[in-house]
Formats: structure tokens, sequence, C-alpha cells
């Protein structure tokens, strides 16, 4: 019977939200922009005849190679990070993943680093990795602290000097209107306004008219009930 290999547990990739959407637009662009531009490239430089001495078609051959490995590296990593948020970090006063940390060396020079996840570490803008030498010896410390941390040229001891993390967007806010209460010229003066929903004057003389109409006035038949085409015999 032959065993099975053991499969190590896959370690969590860690990612702050801005470097997901650096990557995100990264991929967007090659996939619509640069391979298609750089398979027309291609094509061209293939009908140019001989493909064997043709630098153009060589190059371009090169350059999609690359842009196809770019582009499966990127659809696996967005597929395996978690997205950490540094701004809903509610431990501010201890060093997690995507704090903002200042330290002082030896000679009290002070140096800045954000501990990201590993595909948007940039060491000359001081994003380090979480998994570098210097950010596994900063994380969970707190101010004050001093750790031993090793470099490229050895040893190296540092002290925080402080932690800060992004803020989190403030809520929208809401803002209602106060409506001013206009009043008419005759309140302002003390006077009863007129009041509302009253009919108009021309309906009330219509009514009024015709309720005025004696009984007398109306024709007989009308007073008796008998129909208009009813006559004595």
């Amino acid at each position: 019977m032959v065993a099975k290999p053991i499969q190590r547990p896959t370690e969590t990739n860690y990612i702050t939200p801005v470097g997901f959407k650096r990557l995100a637009d990264e991929l967007t662009f090659l996939h619509t922009k640069k391979r298609p531009e750089v398979v027309g490239a291609l094509s061209d430089a293939a009908a140019e005849g001989d493909r064997s001495e043709n630098a153009e078609y060589i190059y371009r051959k090169r350059q999609l190679r690359d842009v196809d490995r770019r582009l499966r590296f990127l659809s696996k990593r967005l597929d395996d990070v978690q997205i950490v948020d540094p701004a809903k970090q509610p431990r501010r006063d201890r060093v997690f993943f995507g704090a903002t940390v200042t330290i002082e060396d030896q000679a009290g020079e002070p140096a800045t680093y954000r501990i990201v996840g590993v595909d948007e570490s940039d060491g000359a803008s001081g994003d380090i990795s979480w998994k570098s030498p210097v950010g596994r010896a900063l994380l969970g410390k707190t101010t004050g602290d001093t750790v031993i941390a090793r470099w490229e040229t050895g040893l190296r001891e540092m002290t925080i000097a402080k932690i800060t993390y992004a803020e989190a967007p403030a809520p929208a806010t809401v803002t209602v209107e106060k409506r001013e209460t206009v009043r008419s010229p005759s309140a302002a003066r003390g006077e009863t306004s007129p009041r509302p929903n009253r009919r108009p004057p021309d309906a009330r003389r219509d009514t009024k008219a015709e309720r005025a109409v004696p009984e007398t006035r109306r024709p007989a038949r009308e007073r008796k009930g008998r129909s208009p085409d009813t006559r004595r015999s």
C-alpha cells in the first residue's frame, strides 16, 4: 500500500484592501488591454516572413509568455487571499497587520514601516511583509518595546516609538434643513386669519339663490308630482 504524501496546511495570505485593488486592477489591465496588444503585435511580426530570424517576433513571443505567466499568478493569488482592513482594527495599542510603525535605532535615527501582505511589500516606500524578519519582530509589540531583528548587515536593535492605523471613513451625515414658518401680514398684526377650506363666494351665492326659490313659483306639475305628459281627460 502506497502512503499518501502529507499535505501541509496552506498559510493564509493576508492583504490590505489597497493591495487587493492594486492587484485586481493589474489583472484587469493585463487581460483587457496588454495581452490583446501583444497578440496583435505578434501577429503583425509573424506576417513579415521568416520567424527564426525575426527579432520582433521572438521578442513578442517572449513578452506574451511573460504576460500569461503574470495573469496565472494574479488569478491564483487573488482567489486565495484574505483581505484585512487596518481601519477596522479594534486594538490600536499594539502592532498588528496593517499597522504603520515608527521605530528608532540605537543611534536615535527614526524610520517608518507599514506591515502589509507578501504581494504588496515595497521596501522603497517602507511597506514590509508581515513575514519578513523585521515584520515578525514587530508583530504584537507595543510602544516603548525594544526588539532585535535580522537585517542584511546583521542583527539590529530598535525601539517602537509610535503605532498608527488607517482611520475608518466617517459615516455619511444627513443634513436636515430647518424650514422657517411664514406668517401672513394679518397674523403679524394680530388679526384673525381666514378659515381654510371655505367655499368660494360664487358657490355660496349660487347655493343661497337656489334655496330662496319659493314653492309657489315652481310648475304645478312638479308640485303635484305628475309626469309632464300626463293630461286630464
